[in-house]
């Protein structure tokens, strides 16, 4: 299975101004467009995407590559209509188009790989992902180690996992597949019977355990796999290892409450790597978003997360409740990332973005001057002020917020637009219309 980011970015096109990544390197949909014709043409194939309207995505799109033939964010947005169409070869061309005008963008890489995957087509999907990597190395290795697989390239896959059991230590998968291949050389131990031999010998080493795990499961014999992971916590109640296995059985088995137990703890321990925590914390999400007695579980559990560095996960939690329209869960979840991160300027931005679409002006109008002292050039910031002032009919706010942000304003003719659109409100309500 491809390995992907936990939590998959978000388009955020609406009533407001759309938010801006604090990356480096921003996804294309996110970067400000200054062409008029080619500007509106563009947003409007968000919108038509966001909707699902491929179609009518992409006949605007070409409109945009009309006007200017080299842009490769069209190119790209192109590339992604097409994908979701499954026109895999018109995807493949807008996005070999993309990498070739600007090479260094590693999202054009990334649609080109999405559309290999998708074909299964995983040797022409390996040399992109070793591109992949000039930019997060560690992140597509993992992919990079399943595509040698996929295609029976096993010393190449053994000498990648090697290598990051090295740099960022064992996970789960990397271990089936060097057992795996070592199985085939015929240097593993072989078979069930040999395992089971060697667990009946000393039943407290929990690898023997987990190798029969493995084994079991890619023969599809979950229950027996089960039936070992239960051998396991219950000759090493300690085994983290065991409640990866637990945690996903007792969920399938509608054992939410035990699923739970078994979630926390592998949270909570130091043998499991982040990639497999974020996996379990990814499944129990999407079941707590269908079962709503158990969002309080969920809530706990991210707070656990709380000491991760490596990704805000109140705030990717966040994203999937926004994309479900969720808006009071969202809320909390973006609350809670700038409490971890509190210069998390995407987070800012979604944050606002959801008080506008929930109509908490209070909230969204402290919100954003608080950040103006920190970011006093961020024109969206005056924005919302501005916006959140006139909806709380503080006129006179409102007319300040937004004569001073337009001075912030470079090439940007939607956000001039909005900025005008609120000026004029609060003028009128002043009597200065």
């Amino acid at each position: 299975m491809k390995i992907k980011s936990l939590f998959c970015g978000i388009m955020l096109a609406g009533s407001l101004l759309g938010p801006v990544g604090a990356f480096a390197q921003q996804e294309p949909e996110e970067i400000a467009l200054a062409n008029n014709d080619f500007e509106n043409n563009f947003f409007e194939a968000l919108k038509q995407k966001g909707m699902e309207n491929y179609d009518k995505a992409i006949v605007a799109l070409q409109k945009c590559l009309a006007k200017e033939p080299n842009s490769a964010v069209a190119y790209h947005e192109l590339g992604k209509n097409y994908l979701w169409l499954k026109n895999y070869a018109e995807a493949e061309k807008a996005f070999k188009k993309a990498t070739e005008i600007d090479p260094k963008n590693r999202w054009y890489w990334q649609g080109l790989y999405d559309v290999y995957y998708e074909q299964k087509d995983f040797n022409r999907a390996i040399p992109i992902v070793v591109k992949l990597t000039e930019w997060r190395k560690e992140y597509y290795q993992e992919d990079l180690v399943s595509l040698y697989m996929y295609t029976q390239q096993y010393d190449k896959a053994l000498t990648l996992i090697n290598e990051m059991e090295q740099t960022v230590g064992m996970s789960e998968k990397r271990e089936r597949y060097k057992l795996e291949i070592l199985a085939g050389r015929g240097e593993a131990k072989p078979k069930r019977e040999a395992l089971e031999e060697a667990i009946k010998k000393n039943p407290k080493n929990e690898d023997n355990y987990i190798d029969l795990i493995y084994l079991y499961s890619e023969s599809n014999q979950e229950a027996k796999a089960e039936e070992v992971a239960r051998r396991l916590e219950k000759a090493v109640p300690t085994s983290d290892w065991a409640q990866v296995s637990l945690f996903k059985f007792n969920l399938n088995n509608n054992d939410p409450a035990q699923a739970t137990q078994n979630m926390m703890q592998v949270i909570g321990s130091r043998k499991i790597d982040a990639k497999i925590k974020h996996r379990v914390l990814n499944e129990f999400l999407i079941y707590a978003s269908n079962n709503t007695a158990y969002l309080p579980a969920l809530e706990k559990a991210v707070d656990a997360f709380g000491g991760d560095r490596t990704v805000n996960v109140p705030k990717e939690i966040g994203k999937f409740f926004f994309n479900k329209k969720n808006f009071s869960e969202a809320i909390r979840y973006f609350e809670k990332a700038l409490v971890n991160k509190d210069d998390d300027t995407e987070a800012v931005d979604l944050l606002l973005f959801t008080y506008a679409e929930s109509a908490q002006y209070d909230k969204m109008y402290k919100l954003a001057t608080k950040y103006l002292d920190l970011y006093p050039t961020q024109p969206q910031l005056y924005y919302y002020a501005g916006f959140a002032a006139n909806k709380l009919q503080q006129y006179g706010k409102a007319k300040e917020w937004l004569e001073s942000g337009m001075d912030f304003i470079v090439d940007d003719a939607a956000l001039s637009a909005k900025f005008k659109q609120q000026l004029d409100l609060a003028k009128k309500a002043l009597g200065k219309g």
